[in-house]
């Protein structure tokens, strides 16, 4: 899939996802050491702030080897093939962690968040930019979907973030739905 997904994701860049990364980093406090989870081929790489440090995590070796051949890669931000399940950090060593369309493909939502909870410092930042199953008739929709999409592609189209952020032990601050609730921007501390 690394060769194809950023062509693939062109059309909901220019429509909605640009503009909603960029709003989702500016949730970001100015200055953290950032943990990217899924940074994925670096789509958000253009977003980060000059000077920025922390690392980028993505089970991938192909799509980060696209992420690293970025110009936009932040120097301070280092790359490293892992799972969200499994991070390879000390405790608390990072401010704020982000991810964008991610949990949707995790093997487990709850192991992926407290692995978040473990190595973001208390009081840190977790914001997530993730597709989540709508509300109303197009929840439905999305139920009937997912039935294909995890089949071929290991992807879940009605898990429901927000509420797994919150069982898994984060204060989840605002729940913010774009395109008719398909999109959600999930703000969240770790307390």
């Amino acid at each position: 899939m690394a060769p194809h997904y950023d062509r693939a994701m062109r059309p909901l860049e220019r429509r909605a996802l640009a503009r909603l990364r960029a709003e989702l980093f500016a949730r970001l406090p100015a200055g953290a050491r950032l943990l990217e989870v899924g940074a994925g081929t670096g789509a958000n790489f253009r977003f980060y702030a000059r000077g920025a440090a922390g690392a980028g995590v993505e089970p991938s070796r192909e799509m980060l080897a696209r992420a690293a051949a970025r110009d936009e890669r932040p120097a301070g931000v280092r790359l490293v093939q892992a799972e969200a399940e499994r991070l390879p950090f000390a405790g608390a060593t990072f401010d704020a962690a982000l991810a964008t369309l991610v949990f949707c493909s995790v093997e487990s939502p709850a192991a992926a968040f407290a692995e978040l909870r473990r190595v973001v410092r208390p009081g840190g930042t977790v914001a997530l930019l993730e597709h989540v199953r709508p509300p109303g008739l197009l929840g439905y929709a999305f139920d009937a979907l997912n039935l294909l999409t995890v089949a071929l592609l290991e992807d879940h189209f009605n898990r429901r973030t927000a509420e797994e952020a919150r069982r898994a032990g984060l204060r989840v601050e605002s729940v913010e739905p774009h395109l008719r609730g398909v999109l959600q921007l999930i703000v969240c501390r770790n307390f």
